[in-house]
Protein backbone atom coordinates (compact mmCIF):
# COMPACT_ATOMS: atom_id res chain seq x y z
CA UNK A 1 0.00 0.00 0.00
CA UNK A 2 1.26 3.03 -0.90
CA UNK A 3 2.41 6.05 1.32
CA UNK A 4 -0.40 8.40 0.85
CA UNK A 5 -2.80 5.47 1.09
CA UNK A 6 -1.47 5.14 4.60
CA UNK A 7 -2.14 8.78 5.28
CA UNK A 8 -5.33 8.65 4.17
CA UNK A 9 -6.33 5.57 6.30
CA UNK A 10 -4.94 7.52 9.25
CA UNK A 11 -6.81 10.12 8.97
CA UNK A 12 -10.23 7.84 8.14
CA UNK A 13 -9.49 6.47 11.49
CA UNK A 14 -9.17 9.69 12.86
CA UNK A 15 -12.28 10.96 11.54
CA UNK A 16 -14.11 8.30 12.93
CA UNK A 17 -13.07 8.58 16.42
CA UNK A 18 -14.22 12.40 16.25
CA UNK A 19 -17.38 10.83 14.73
CA UNK A 20 -18.17 8.70 17.50
CA UNK A 21 -21.59 10.62 17.82
CA UNK A 22 -22.84 9.10 14.52
CA UNK A 23 -25.92 6.91 15.60
CA UNK A 24 -25.82 3.60 13.53
CA UNK A 25 -26.93 3.33 10.26
CA UNK A 26 -27.78 6.95 9.84
CA UNK A 27 -26.91 10.04 10.83
CA UNK A 28 -27.41 12.81 13.10
CA UNK A 29 -30.21 14.50 13.14
CA UNK A 30 -30.04 18.20 10.94
CA UNK A 31 -27.39 16.87 9.03
CA UNK A 32 -27.36 15.53 5.10
CA UNK A 33 -25.19 12.69 4.04
CA UNK A 34 -23.36 15.25 1.74
CA UNK A 35 -23.05 17.79 5.43
CA UNK A 36 -20.85 14.56 6.28
CA UNK A 37 -19.28 14.05 3.26
CA UNK A 38 -18.07 17.87 3.72
CA UNK A 39 -17.09 17.42 7.53
CA UNK A 40 -15.19 13.82 6.40
CA UNK A 41 -13.63 15.27 3.53
CA UNK A 42 -15.25 13.79 0.44
CA UNK A 43 -11.46 12.29 -0.38
CA UNK A 44 -10.84 10.73 3.10
CA UNK A 45 -13.84 8.40 2.53
CA UNK A 46 -13.81 5.34 1.21
CA UNK A 47 -14.55 4.71 -2.06
CA UNK A 48 -16.99 1.67 -3.18
CA UNK A 49 -18.25 0.50 -6.35
CA UNK A 50 -21.27 -1.90 -6.33
CA UNK A 51 -21.80 -4.47 -8.64
CA UNK A 52 -25.70 -5.51 -9.79
CA UNK A 53 -27.87 -3.08 -8.24
CA UNK A 54 -31.38 -4.62 -10.26
CA UNK A 55 -32.73 -5.85 -6.41
CA UNK A 56 -30.62 -6.09 -3.42
CA UNK A 57 -27.29 -3.97 -4.94
CA UNK A 58 -29.97 -0.86 -5.28
CA UNK A 59 -30.51 -1.50 -1.04
CA UNK A 60 -26.69 -2.02 -0.99
CA UNK A 61 -25.98 0.91 -2.67
CA UNK A 62 -28.08 3.51 -1.16
CA UNK A 63 -27.20 2.03 2.36
CA UNK A 64 -23.83 2.34 1.66
CA UNK A 65 -24.28 6.04 0.32
CA UNK A 66 -25.72 7.08 3.44
CA UNK A 67 -23.13 6.16 6.12
CA UNK A 68 -20.62 9.01 6.60
CA UNK A 69 -17.23 7.11 5.57
CA UNK A 70 -17.68 5.81 2.50
CA UNK A 71 -18.71 6.72 -0.98
CA UNK A 72 -20.31 4.89 -3.41
CA UNK A 73 -18.06 6.05 -6.88
CA UNK A 74 -19.12 3.71 -9.68
CA UNK A 75 -22.45 1.53 -10.21
CA UNK A 76 -22.16 -1.77 -12.49
CA UNK A 77 -24.70 -3.38 -13.87
CA UNK A 78 -25.14 -5.29 -17.23
CA UNK A 79 -28.85 -3.94 -17.64
CA UNK A 80 -29.05 0.24 -18.30
CA UNK A 81 -32.15 0.90 -16.76
CA UNK A 82 -31.41 -0.54 -13.19
CA UNK A 83 -27.53 1.25 -13.51
CA UNK A 84 -29.64 4.53 -13.96
CA UNK A 85 -32.23 4.08 -11.81
CA UNK A 86 -29.53 3.24 -8.42
CA UNK A 87 -27.18 5.92 -9.64
CA UNK A 88 -30.04 8.47 -9.57
CA UNK A 89 -31.20 7.17 -6.30
CA UNK A 90 -27.26 7.35 -4.68
CA UNK A 91 -26.96 10.93 -6.45
CA UNK A 92 -30.28 11.94 -4.42
CA UNK A 93 -28.86 10.03 -1.21
CA UNK A 94 -25.04 11.55 -0.91
CA UNK A 95 -25.07 14.44 -3.10
CA UNK A 96 -22.63 13.33 -5.60
CA UNK A 97 -23.69 11.49 -8.89
CA UNK A 98 -21.63 8.14 -8.98
CA UNK A 99 -20.63 6.94 -12.76
CA UNK A 100 -21.99 3.95 -14.11
CA UNK A 101 -19.85 0.86 -16.46
CA UNK A 102 -21.11 -2.16 -17.27
CA UNK A 103 -17.88 -5.02 -17.50
CA UNK A 104 -16.08 -5.21 -14.10
CA UNK A 105 -13.03 -5.90 -15.19
CA UNK A 106 -12.70 -2.37 -16.01
CA UNK A 107 -14.41 -0.82 -13.11
CA UNK A 108 -11.25 -2.86 -11.07
CA UNK A 109 -8.75 -1.21 -13.01
CA UNK A 110 -10.15 2.01 -11.44
CA UNK A 111 -7.21 2.43 -8.98
CA UNK A 112 -9.51 4.87 -6.84
CA UNK A 113 -11.61 2.61 -5.54
CA UNK A 114 -11.40 0.91 -2.53
CA UNK A 115 -13.75 -1.85 -2.32
CA UNK A 116 -16.44 -3.63 -4.25
CA UNK A 117 -20.08 -4.51 -3.25
CA UNK A 118 -20.98 -7.60 -5.27
CA UNK A 119 -24.70 -8.46 -5.46
CA UNK A 120 -24.53 -9.54 -8.97
CA UNK A 121 -26.02 -13.44 -9.96
CA UNK A 122 -24.87 -16.45 -7.92
CA UNK A 123 -22.32 -17.65 -10.23
CA UNK A 124 -20.96 -14.03 -10.25
CA UNK A 125 -20.14 -13.90 -6.73
CA UNK A 126 -16.75 -15.86 -6.26
CA UNK A 127 -15.13 -14.73 -9.28
CA UNK A 128 -16.13 -11.24 -9.29
CA UNK A 129 -15.10 -11.53 -5.43
CA UNK A 130 -11.20 -13.00 -6.86
CA UNK A 131 -10.99 -10.59 -9.28
CA UNK A 132 -11.39 -7.44 -6.80
CA UNK A 133 -8.85 -9.46 -4.35
CA UNK A 134 -6.32 -9.79 -7.03
CA UNK A 135 -6.68 -6.07 -7.84
CA UNK A 136 -6.21 -5.26 -4.12
CA UNK A 137 -10.04 -4.47 -3.37
CA UNK A 138 -11.79 -5.18 0.03
CA UNK A 139 -15.00 -7.11 -0.76
CA UNK A 140 -18.80 -7.41 0.59
CA UNK A 141 -19.88 -10.36 -0.92
CA UNK A 142 -23.52 -10.96 -0.69
CA UNK A 143 -24.73 -14.28 -0.03
CA UNK A 144 -24.32 -16.73 -0.55
CA UNK A 145 -20.51 -16.90 -0.76
CA UNK A 146 -20.62 -18.91 -3.97
CA UNK A 147 -22.00 -20.98 -6.34
CA UNK A 148 -20.15 -24.08 -5.76
CA UNK A 149 -18.02 -25.47 -3.53
CA UNK A 150 -14.92 -25.37 -5.15
CA UNK A 151 -14.98 -21.36 -5.59
CA UNK A 152 -15.23 -20.97 -1.63
CA UNK A 153 -12.17 -22.84 -0.89
CA UNK A 154 -10.52 -20.55 -3.67
CA UNK A 155 -12.29 -17.55 -1.69
CA UNK A 156 -10.37 -18.52 1.33
CA UNK A 157 -7.40 -18.76 -0.75
CA UNK A 158 -7.54 -15.49 -2.39
CA UNK A 159 -8.28 -13.48 0.81
CA UNK A 160 -5.05 -15.62 2.45
CA UNK A 161 -2.84 -14.40 -0.55
CA UNK A 162 -3.98 -11.01 -1.49
CA UNK A 163 -4.50 -9.91 2.73
CA UNK A 164 -7.64 -8.26 1.61
CA UNK A 165 -10.95 -7.54 3.81
CA UNK A 166 -13.69 -9.92 2.86
CA UNK A 167 -17.09 -9.47 4.55
CA UNK A 168 -20.22 -12.23 3.67
CA UNK A 169 -23.82 -10.63 3.54
CA UNK A 170 -24.84 -12.79 6.60
CA UNK A 171 -25.59 -9.74 8.24
CA UNK A 172 -27.69 -10.84 11.12
CA UNK A 173 -23.97 -11.92 12.49
CA UNK A 174 -24.43 -8.00 13.27
CA UNK A 175 -27.61 -7.63 14.58
CA UNK A 176 -27.11 -6.65 18.54
CA UNK A 177 -30.19 -9.09 19.44
CA UNK A 178 -29.22 -11.94 17.83
CA UNK A 179 -25.94 -11.66 18.65
CA UNK A 180 -26.71 -11.21 22.13
CA UNK A 181 -28.98 -14.01 22.28
CA UNK A 182 -25.92 -16.43 20.48
CA UNK A 183 -23.71 -15.54 22.83
CA UNK A 184 -26.20 -16.09 25.96
CA UNK A 185 -26.77 -19.83 24.24
CA UNK A 186 -22.82 -19.86 24.10
CA UNK A 187 -22.76 -19.24 28.28
CA UNK A 188 -24.95 -22.20 28.61
CA UNK A 189 -28.59 -20.13 29.07
CA UNK A 190 -30.71 -23.47 28.50
CA UNK A 191 -27.57 -25.93 28.64
CA UNK A 192 -25.79 -27.31 25.43
CA UNK A 193 -27.94 -27.21 22.34
CA UNK A 194 -27.59 -30.32 20.22
CA UNK A 195 -30.16 -29.50 17.59
CA UNK A 196 -31.02 -26.71 15.73
CA UNK A 197 -34.35 -26.23 12.79
CA UNK A 198 -34.32 -23.39 10.10
CA UNK A 199 -36.67 -22.88 7.68
CA UNK A 200 -38.00 -20.23 5.33
CA UNK A 201 -41.73 -20.04 3.91
CA UNK A 202 -42.66 -17.96 0.28
CA UNK A 203 -45.78 -18.10 -2.06
CA UNK A 204 -43.58 -17.94 -5.06
CA UNK A 205 -45.86 -17.99 -8.33
CA UNK A 206 -44.76 -20.02 -11.29
CA UNK A 207 -42.47 -19.16 -13.77
CA UNK A 208 -43.90 -20.71 -17.15
CA UNK A 209 -41.92 -21.96 -19.66
CA UNK A 210 -39.31 -19.73 -21.46
CA UNK A 211 -39.20 -18.85 -25.28
CA UNK A 212 -36.00 -17.79 -26.92
CA UNK A 213 -36.12 -14.69 -28.07
CA UNK A 214 -33.63 -11.47 -29.06
CA UNK A 215 -31.96 -10.18 -26.28
CA UNK A 216 -33.27 -6.72 -24.71
CA UNK A 217 -31.51 -3.27 -25.78
CA UNK A 218 -31.02 -2.67 -21.74
CA UNK A 219 -29.19 -5.87 -21.32
CA UNK A 220 -25.21 -6.99 -21.96
CA UNK A 221 -26.01 -10.71 -21.74
CA UNK A 222 -22.66 -11.19 -22.68
CA UNK A 223 -21.21 -10.11 -19.22
CA UNK A 224 -24.45 -11.03 -17.56
CA UNK A 225 -23.33 -14.75 -18.07
CA UNK A 226 -19.72 -13.57 -17.51
CA UNK A 227 -18.07 -17.02 -15.93
CA UNK A 228 -20.52 -19.54 -17.17
CA UNK A 229 -20.54 -21.02 -20.16
CA UNK A 230 -22.98 -19.87 -22.79
CA UNK A 231 -26.54 -20.29 -23.23
CA UNK A 232 -29.09 -18.89 -25.28
CA UNK A 233 -31.01 -15.70 -23.72
CA UNK A 234 -34.80 -16.64 -22.95
CA UNK A 235 -38.20 -14.46 -21.97
CA UNK A 236 -38.11 -15.85 -17.89
CA UNK A 237 -34.32 -15.76 -16.95
CA UNK A 238 -34.30 -12.36 -15.86
CA UNK A 239 -34.39 -10.69 -13.44
CA UNK A 240 -34.60 -12.34 -10.11
CA UNK A 241 -36.06 -16.14 -12.07
CA UNK A 242 -32.33 -17.26 -12.76
CA UNK A 243 -32.19 -18.13 -9.12
CA UNK A 244 -34.06 -21.43 -10.28
CA UNK A 245 -31.79 -22.86 -12.41
CA UNK A 246 -28.88 -24.37 -11.34
CA UNK A 247 -26.51 -23.34 -14.32
CA UNK A 248 -26.69 -19.63 -12.31
CA UNK A 249 -28.28 -20.34 -9.56
CA UNK A 250 -28.66 -22.51 -5.94
CA UNK A 251 -32.29 -22.33 -5.40
CA UNK A 252 -33.59 -21.16 -2.17
CA UNK A 253 -31.70 -23.56 -0.06
CA UNK A 254 -28.66 -20.70 -0.55
CA UNK A 255 -31.10 -17.77 -1.62
CA UNK A 256 -32.85 -17.74 1.89
CA UNK A 257 -31.33 -20.97 3.39
CA UNK A 258 -27.94 -19.79 4.02
CA UNK A 259 -28.78 -17.36 6.59
CA UNK A 260 -30.78 -19.12 8.82
CA UNK A 261 -28.74 -22.36 8.57
CA UNK A 262 -25.50 -19.58 9.24
CA UNK A 263 -27.44 -18.88 12.91
CA UNK A 264 -27.61 -22.12 13.48
CA UNK A 265 -23.98 -23.39 12.49
CA UNK A 266 -22.41 -20.08 14.83
CA UNK A 267 -25.31 -21.08 17.82
CA UNK A 268 -24.26 -24.86 17.78
CA UNK A 269 -20.23 -23.65 17.38
CA UNK A 270 -19.90 -26.24 14.62
CA UNK A 271 -17.81 -26.15 11.16
CA UNK A 272 -17.88 -29.13 8.68
CA UNK A 273 -20.56 -31.58 9.21
CA UNK A 274 -20.32 -35.58 9.13
CA UNK A 275 -23.34 -36.55 7.29
CA UNK A 276 -26.05 -34.73 5.06
CA UNK A 277 -29.10 -35.97 3.07
CA UNK A 278 -32.05 -33.80 1.37
CA UNK A 279 -35.33 -34.84 0.45
CA UNK A 280 -37.76 -32.84 -2.08
CA UNK A 281 -38.61 -31.70 -5.40
CA UNK A 282 -40.13 -29.25 -7.95
CA UNK A 283 -43.54 -30.01 -6.80
CA UNK A 284 -45.75 -27.10 -6.78
CA UNK A 285 -45.79 -26.34 -10.95
CA UNK A 286 -44.42 -27.55 -14.03
CA UNK A 287 -42.72 -25.42 -15.77
CA UNK A 288 -38.77 -24.60 -16.00
CA UNK A 289 -37.90 -24.28 -12.43
CA UNK A 290 -35.25 -26.26 -11.80
CA UNK A 291 -34.24 -26.17 -8.11
CA UNK A 292 -36.68 -27.54 -5.64
CA UNK A 293 -39.51 -25.94 -4.16
CA UNK A 294 -39.91 -27.90 -1.67
CA UNK A 295 -36.50 -29.08 0.22
CA UNK A 296 -35.95 -30.77 3.48
CA UNK A 297 -31.65 -30.76 4.24
CA UNK A 298 -30.58 -32.80 7.40
CA UNK A 299 -26.82 -31.86 8.54
CA UNK A 300 -25.64 -34.18 11.00
CA UNK A 301 -22.30 -33.57 13.45
CA UNK A 302 -20.94 -36.33 14.72
CA UNK A 303 -22.72 -37.76 17.33
CA UNK A 304 -22.40 -34.65 18.85
CA UNK A 305 -25.53 -32.22 16.77
CA UNK A 306 -27.60 -32.00 13.91
CA UNK A 307 -29.49 -29.12 11.85
CA UNK A 308 -32.32 -29.43 9.68
CA UNK A 309 -33.88 -26.96 6.96
CA UNK A 310 -37.21 -26.80 5.42
CA UNK A 311 -37.98 -24.41 2.30
CA UNK A 312 -40.97 -23.88 1.02
CA UNK A 313 -41.17 -21.84 -1.96
CA UNK A 314 -44.98 -21.87 -2.76
CA UNK A 315 -46.81 -22.38 0.29
CA UNK A 316 -46.28 -19.71 3.36
CA UNK A 317 -47.74 -20.91 6.05
CA UNK A 318 -45.74 -19.91 8.77
CA UNK A 319 -44.10 -22.48 11.58
CA UNK A 320 -43.84 -20.91 15.18
CA UNK A 321 -45.63 -17.62 13.87
CA UNK A 322 -42.98 -16.62 11.20
CA UNK A 323 -42.19 -16.97 7.81
CA UNK A 324 -38.60 -17.60 8.88
CA UNK A 325 -36.66 -18.42 11.68
CA UNK A 326 -34.07 -20.74 13.81
CA UNK A 327 -35.20 -22.76 16.74
CA UNK A 328 -32.24 -24.31 19.23
CA UNK A 329 -33.03 -27.18 21.22
CA UNK A 330 -31.02 -27.65 23.95
CA UNK A 331 -30.67 -29.65 27.51
CA UNK A 332 -32.69 -27.35 29.52
CA UNK A 333 -34.89 -25.13 27.37
CA UNK A 334 -35.74 -23.68 23.39
CA UNK A 335 -34.61 -20.83 22.23
CA UNK A 336 -36.57 -19.15 19.10
CA UNK A 337 -35.15 -16.76 16.73
CA UNK A 338 -38.30 -15.54 14.65
CA UNK A 339 -36.19 -13.41 11.49
CA UNK A 340 -35.99 -10.41 13.11
CA UNK A 341 -33.45 -8.91 16.00
CA UNK A 342 -35.40 -10.70 18.28
CA UNK A 343 -35.37 -14.01 20.50
CA UNK A 344 -37.54 -16.02 23.15
CA UNK A 345 -36.46 -18.51 25.49
CA UNK A 346 -38.43 -21.52 26.57
CA UNK A 347 -38.12 -24.14 29.48
CA UNK A 348 -38.01 -27.73 29.43
CA UNK A 349 -42.37 -27.16 30.58
CA UNK A 350 -42.78 -24.92 27.37
CA UNK A 351 -42.93 -21.97 29.76
CA UNK A 352 -41.46 -18.70 28.61
CA UNK A 353 -39.29 -17.21 30.41
CA UNK A 354 -37.15 -14.63 28.83
CA UNK A 355 -38.48 -12.48 25.43
CA UNK A 356 -35.97 -9.94 24.02
CA UNK A 357 -38.13 -8.10 21.42
CA UNK A 358 -37.31 -6.73 18.17
CA UNK A 359 -36.41 -2.97 18.12
CA UNK A 360 -36.18 -2.40 14.45
CA UNK A 361 -38.91 -2.59 11.42
CA UNK A 362 -38.38 -5.74 9.43
CA UNK A 363 -40.36 -6.73 6.36
CA UNK A 364 -38.98 -10.44 6.05
CA UNK A 365 -40.79 -10.45 2.67
CA UNK A 366 -38.87 -7.93 1.23
CA UNK A 367 -36.47 -9.49 -1.45
CA UNK A 368 -33.98 -6.00 -1.69
CA UNK A 369 -34.21 -4.39 1.50
CA UNK A 370 -35.75 -5.92 4.44
CA UNK A 371 -33.84 -4.48 7.54
CA UNK A 372 -31.66 -1.42 6.31
CA UNK A 373 -31.69 0.33 9.67
CA UNK A 374 -29.72 -2.88 11.16
CA UNK A 375 -28.55 -4.07 7.55
CA UNK A 376 -26.03 -0.80 8.24
CA UNK A 377 -24.44 -2.22 11.16
CA UNK A 378 -23.16 -4.63 9.35
CA UNK A 379 -21.85 -2.65 6.23
CA UNK A 380 -19.96 -0.27 9.08
CA UNK A 381 -18.43 -3.64 10.45
CA UNK A 382 -16.97 -3.87 6.88
CA UNK A 383 -15.71 -0.54 6.59
CA UNK A 384 -14.47 -0.10 10.15
CA UNK A 385 -12.54 -3.71 9.53
CA UNK A 386 -10.80 -1.78 5.98
CA UNK A 387 -10.09 1.76 7.93
CA UNK A 388 -9.23 0.37 11.54
CA UNK A 389 -8.39 -3.59 11.34
CA UNK A 390 -11.58 -4.40 13.37
CA UNK A 391 -12.75 -7.88 13.19
CA UNK A 392 -15.07 -9.08 10.77
CA UNK A 393 -18.11 -10.33 11.76
CA UNK A 394 -18.88 -12.50 8.69
CA UNK A 395 -15.16 -13.16 7.69
CA UNK A 396 -15.10 -15.74 5.02
CA UNK A 397 -13.72 -18.80 6.19
CA UNK A 398 -16.97 -18.62 8.30
CA UNK A 399 -19.26 -17.68 5.36
CA UNK A 400 -17.77 -20.32 3.27
CA UNK A 401 -18.63 -23.14 5.72
CA UNK A 402 -22.26 -21.74 6.28
CA UNK A 403 -22.58 -21.62 2.39
CA UNK A 404 -21.03 -25.21 1.79
CA UNK A 405 -23.67 -27.00 4.57
CA UNK A 406 -26.48 -25.99 1.72
CA UNK A 407 -24.44 -26.42 -1.12
CA UNK A 408 -23.91 -29.95 0.38
CA UNK A 409 -27.64 -29.66 0.70
CA UNK A 410 -28.35 -29.32 -2.75
CA UNK A 411 -25.69 -32.18 -4.13
CA UNK A 412 -27.10 -34.92 -2.28
CA UNK A 413 -30.87 -33.95 -3.51
CA UNK A 414 -29.19 -33.46 -6.72
CA UNK A 415 -28.21 -37.42 -6.69
CA UNK A 416 -30.44 -38.73 -4.86
CA UNK A 417 -27.62 -40.06 -2.13
CA UNK A 418 -26.82 -39.20 1.22
CA UNK A 419 -23.21 -37.58 1.90
CA UNK A 420 -20.66 -38.61 4.16
CA UNK A 421 -18.30 -35.70 4.23
CA UNK A 422 -14.87 -35.61 5.83
CA UNK A 423 -15.64 -32.86 9.32
CA UNK A 424 -11.77 -31.60 8.96
CA UNK A 425 -11.96 -30.47 5.33
CA UNK A 426 -16.41 -30.02 4.89
CA UNK A 427 -15.13 -32.43 1.66
CA UNK A 428 -17.16 -35.28 0.17
CA UNK A 429 -15.83 -38.90 0.66
CA UNK A 430 -16.27 -42.34 -1.53
CA UNK A 431 -18.84 -40.42 -3.71
CA UNK A 432 -17.60 -39.74 -7.06
CA UNK A 433 -21.51 -38.65 -8.50
CA UNK A 434 -21.92 -36.52 -5.80
CA UNK A 435 -17.74 -35.46 -5.95
CA UNK A 436 -18.29 -34.07 -9.62
CA UNK A 437 -20.72 -31.29 -8.21
CA UNK A 438 -17.84 -30.02 -5.97
CA UNK A 439 -16.65 -27.75 -8.81
CA UNK A 440 -18.34 -25.92 -11.87
CA UNK A 441 -17.09 -25.85 -15.70
CA UNK A 442 -16.33 -22.03 -17.01
CA UNK A 443 -16.62 -20.19 -20.22
CA UNK A 444 -13.34 -20.29 -21.95
CA UNK A 445 -11.11 -17.02 -20.98
CA UNK A 446 -13.50 -16.36 -17.56
CA UNK A 447 -11.78 -19.28 -15.54
CA UNK A 448 -11.30 -17.83 -12.18
CA UNK A 449 -7.54 -18.57 -11.21
CA UNK A 450 -5.48 -17.29 -7.93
Amino acid sequence: MSASRNSRRRFLKTATQGAALLTVGGILPGFSASSYANILGSNERLNLAVMGVNSRGNALATNFAVQPNSRVSIICDVDSRAAAKTQAEVAKVQGQSPVTEKDIRKVLENKSIDALVVAAPDHWHAPAAILAAKAGKHVYLEKPASHNPQEGEWLIAAQKKYKTVIQMGNQRRSWPNVAAGIKALHEGVIGRPYMAKTWYSNNRPGIGTGKKTAIPDWLDFELWQGPAPRKAYQDNLIHYNWHWFWHWGTGEALNNGTHMVDIARWGLQETYPTRVLSSGGRYRYQDDWETPDTQNISIEFGNRSTITWEGRSCNPRYVEGASVGVIFYAENGTMEFDGTNAYSIYDLKNKLVKEVRNDATINTSSLSSPSQQLDAIHLNNFLDAIRKGSPLNAEIVGGHQSTLLVQLGNIAQRTGTILEIDSATGRIKNNPKAEALWKRSYQPGWEPTI
